[in-house]
């Protein structure tokens, strides 16, 4: 039933026991929230699948008033059953726990005691045989025992299974042979042209390896964009509870690979559409398919299948196995017509019909939009659509034609799929205009996982998508929170608006209706990140004007999104952009553009692009002063982020004289409590301590950590960082025993406040181990060291540049043992890995470079070092400039390496 209800356009509820007397009383919910909230139609057992599972619920009065739905109700109703707001509006039910579910149904009332159980199959998404009489403990014991075995084997296919899929059981046969065999093949790739099906085999593989291997976990990748794999690896961490996956700093591609590797569970993950993500703007990508190959778990307990349809990218994966996919054998496409059709009766008909299939190049796709054609048009013949198919023949090819002139070649003979598209796209537009409607706006984003909510509101959209989908146009999710296109779909409508000149106008449709669904916070995570992929789409057509303002916008939450996910490079792009427009639009002056510009500083900071973000924040700081004086807070806020840019730089004379300005202002004007003015004090502390000012340095810790205790308390969070720094004063002083005492009362209080595996916490056992190190308690530092490593491998993943400084660390540990071979060995994983991740230029790769030159010193391979050595203060001469720290030492050190020599 749970199915049936989600498969519906549309449910209606009578409450028998609320009353409207007129329609006038309709629109005065005071007149009947009372009864509304008391409704038993709220409280009973089997009702809670009515109200969750369809996507449109109308509730009427007694009398037969519409007194509203469950969205423009949802707060109403959330406040009556505390079933949350976001199971209403459809998110996908796994985002609950098993438990919060049961609790939706925990006061409910059923006329059967084992229903209380029963009705929560559908919403738990499991089964079991109803067995009436047995009693409600007893099928509560059997809902458990079943939930815990499912549970136990998590996986994620985002696909109902299709119950008309016929016609490819050789191919189907060949991979389950290869899968479940004795011999296990680790990769296997399904390849073929678009529209023949690739995705469906592979979907119905993934059900008959999960009905078949209970114990298999089987998860489905859709690889078509960057967005969307980091999206599907995101939803997998979760899934598997892998510790770490809820952390904003953890990759949860690394976290996946990681786990999965290890796992002895067998599981099998399937990479749908791999092609956009090897492949560049033009041919393939060396470094797209390394990045790939670096997410793959690698285990004797697992397989891996992609779809691809371009034949050259398994050559580039190594992919020996493969099953290719064609078009259809006259025999199984007549079943799959069949089997939309009820059998054709008299033999002109099927002669009709193999005519037909034989001029849609026997391609399943157009098969499929033919047969939905034919059923849903009523007295459509088969010769009449024939008939259509031969008008739309040349225009069709034409679209085909241009699809391989834009590098599409990939998707093989794409003319049978846009013929059957432009005669349904034709209906539609004379019968269903909002359902072409909804299909223009999804043309011009992401086609897959477009939320509802993104196409309209619930009354105009149900009803447009019911005849998009019985079209077969699109594919509803099971969550029934949103829907794909196929990839031929997709590009054949964008073609048809670009021929009608229509692309750009429903493209700004399709921005402005994301401007109001999209987030502007940080704390909807999951929302953006599922927008993000559908903003950029929209976003990268070049036809709309880049001076439109809601595109403005758009773009200012996306590289809002892009910041909190760290991804610098993506946001930079886009910032970019919009400082262009906001300078023409609004001047260099104006507060927008000049926080445009600040960011976009910030975005080169954490690039490692120091020069370029100085430059940046110099002209923000000067027209600030100039615009709004030396004491307002943005003027305050950018002196600040241009002194941290010059600490990094090691230029820490002109980080103290800024931060000593900074300090007299915050002061004069927050007053000398203020967060920001203690934030300044500590930020000029480290200055101190950097020039070896450790007097200075200590003095102004001692008031920044006396001043949060009594303002902040002595477990804030900032509190134990001004303890950590006065700490590490404190070791620079050589007083080791109140060095370890305060990084103990840290570690201990981190530990207890924000639990073992913290980012702080971990960086408080860091600290201390070092201090083990300074001490040459050797065995002490090393067991921290490698705590701290692994628990960074499985929590933020290997390459993480916190896992990466914890294994650099340990290396240095391993040296002072003269432990040189373990020492190297840690530090060439750690530099090559920065080089892959980070790129050859960055700081952090040339203190590796520097290290294991170092290494290379102690074990007298000489040549070695000083090459290794040359090479990175070549490198930093050229990214700090020659006068910064990093670059002198290295400059001094090697000329000592050679005159030894």
């Amino acid at each position: 039933m749970f199915r049936w209800y989600a498969d519906a356009a549309r449910c209606y509820v009578l409450l028998s026991d609320v009353l409207v007397h007129t329609s006038t009383d309709v629109h005065d919910q005071s007149i009947w929230e009372a009864s509304f909230r008391a409704s038993k139609w709220f409280s009973r057992g089997w009702t809670l699948q009515e109200m969750i599972a369809p996507s449109s619920v109308e509730f009427f009065s007694s009398e037969g008033w519409k007194i509203g739905d469950k969205h423009s109700l949802e707060h109403l109703i959330h406040e009556t059953t505390r079933i949350p707001v976001e199971a209403l509006q459809n998110y996908p039910l796994d985002e609950f726990s098993a438990l919060e579910r049961i609790a939706w149904a925990s006061n409910r009332d059923t006329t059967e005691g084992e229903d209380n159980a029963y009705c929560l199959l559908g919403i738990l998404g499991i089964s079991i045989p109803t067995s009436y009489g047995e009693g409600k403990e007893k099928a509560f014991n059997r809902l458990q025992a079943e939930l815990q075995a499912t549970s136990s084997i998590p996986s994620i296919i985002p696909f109902s299974q299709n119950d008309k899929f016929v016609g490819r059981e050789p191919q189907l046969a060949e991979l389950e042979a290869k899968l479940l065999g004795d011999m296990q093949t680790t990769m296997i790739a399904i390849t073929g042209p678009g529209g023949t099906g690739k995705s469906q085999l592979a979907l119905e593989l993934a059900y008959r390896i999960r009905q078949k291997n209970k114990s298999c976990s089987v998860f489905w990748i859709d690889a078509s964009d960057k967005d969307s794999f980091y999206q599907a690896y995101s939803s997998i961490a979760q899934k598997l509870d892998i510790p770490g996956w809820d952390d904003d700093n953890s990759d949860a591609k690394q976290l996946v690979k990681l786990h999965l590797s290890r796992s002895t569970r067998q599981w099998l993950l399937i990479y749908d559409n791999i092609d956009d993500f090897i492949r560049g703007p033009t041919e393939l990508s060396t470094a797209r398919a390394t990045d790939l190959i670096n997410c793959l778990p690698q285990s004797e307990a697992g397989s891996i299948v992609f779809t691809t349809a371009n034949d050259n990218i398994t050559e580039t994966l190594a992919i020996e196995n493969t099953v290719e996919l064609r078009g259809m054998t006259p025999e199984a496409a007549q079943l799959m017509l069949d089997d939309y059709l009820n059998p054709l009766a008299t033999s002109s008909d099927q002669q009709e019909a193999a005519h037909l299939l034989k001029e849609l190049s026997y391609m399943p796709l157009a098969i499929i939009h033919a047969a939905a054609y034919l059923k849903n048009t009523g007295g459509a013949t088969v010769q009449d659509y024939r008939s259509q198919l031969i008008e739309k023949k040349e225009y069709a090819i034409e679209i085909s034609s241009e699809l391989l002139e834009d590098k599409l070649q990939d998707y093989g003979e794409a003319s049978p799929v846009a013929a059957t598209l432009l005669i349904s796209l034709d209906h539609i537009l004379k019968k269903f205009r909002m359902a072409a409607e909804c299909l223009f706006l999804s043309a011009c984003v992401d086609r897959k996982d477009i939320p509802f909510d993104f196409l309209g509101t619930t009354s105009e959209r149900e009803e447009a998508l019911r005849v998009l989908s019985d079209y077969a146009l699109v594919t509803r999710r099971p969550a029934d929170s949103s829907i794909d296109l196929h990839r031929l779909v997709h590009l054949s409508l964008r073609k048809q608006l670009e021929k009608w000149e229509l692309l750009s106008e429903w493209t700004l449709h399709a921005i402005t209706r994301l401007l109001e669904v999209f987030p502007d916070d940080s704390r909807s995570r999951s929302k953006w990140r599922r927008l993000l992929p559908h903003a950029k789409y929209a976003l990268s057509c070049e036809l709309t004007d880049p001076e439109d303002t809601d595109k403005v916008l758009l773009m200012d939450r996306c590289i809002k999104a892009l910041y909190n996910d760290g991804r610098w490079k993506e946001a930079e792009e886009l910032e970019v952009q919009v400082i262009e427009v906001r300078k023409r639009l609004l001047g260099e002056e104006h507060k927008y553009t000049l926080a445009s510009i600040g960011n976009l500083a910030y975005a080169y900071n954490m690039q490692g692009r120091w020069k370029d973000a100085e430059e940046l924040e110099v002209r923000v700081v000067e027209i600030r002063k100039r615009v709004l004086g030396d004491e307002h807070q943005h003027t305050l806020t950018s002196m600040g982020n241009l002194a941290v840019t010059y600490s990094t730089q090691g230029r820490w004379k002109e980080a103290e004289e800024l931060e000593v300005q900074l300090i007299e202002l915050r002061k004069r004007v927050l007053g000398d409590e203020h967060e920001h003015t203690l934030a300044s004090m500590g930020n000029l502390a480290f200055a101190y301590r950097m020039q070896g000012r450790w007097e200075d340095a200590e003095t102004l810790d001692m008031q920044v950590l006396e001043t949060s205790k009594r303002v902040l308390g002595h477990e804030h969070l900032d509190t134990l960082t001004s303890m950590g720094n006065l700490a590490l004063v404190y070791k620079n002083q050589e007083r080791w025993k109140e060095a370890k005492e305060l990084e103990l009362q840290v570690m201990e209080m981190r530990r207890r406040i924000l639990g073992d595996e913290h980012p702080d916490t971990l960086t408080s056992m860091a600290n201390l181990a070092t201090t083990f190190g300074i001490q040459e308690q050797w065995k002490d530092a090393e067991e921290l060291e490698v705590q701290v490593i692994e628990i960074r491998k499985r929590v933020l993943g290997e390459e993480h540049q916190h896992t990466l400084t914890s294994m650099g660390n340990l290396a240095v540990t391993y040296g002072t043992q003269g432990r040189w071979k373990d020492a190297e060995e840690l530090d060439v994983r750690v530099m090559e890995t920065r080089k892959r991740v980070l790129g050859d230029e960055h700081p952090e790769t040339l203190a590796s470079m520097a290290n294991l030159a170092t290494t290379y010193r102690k074990q007298c391979r000489n040549d070695e070092a000083i090459i290794l050595l040359a090479e990175c203060a070549k490198l930093q001469e050229k990214v700090f400039g020659r006068n910064h720290p990093d670059t002198e030492d290295s400059l001094v050190t090697l000329h000592r390496w050679q005159m030894k020599e």
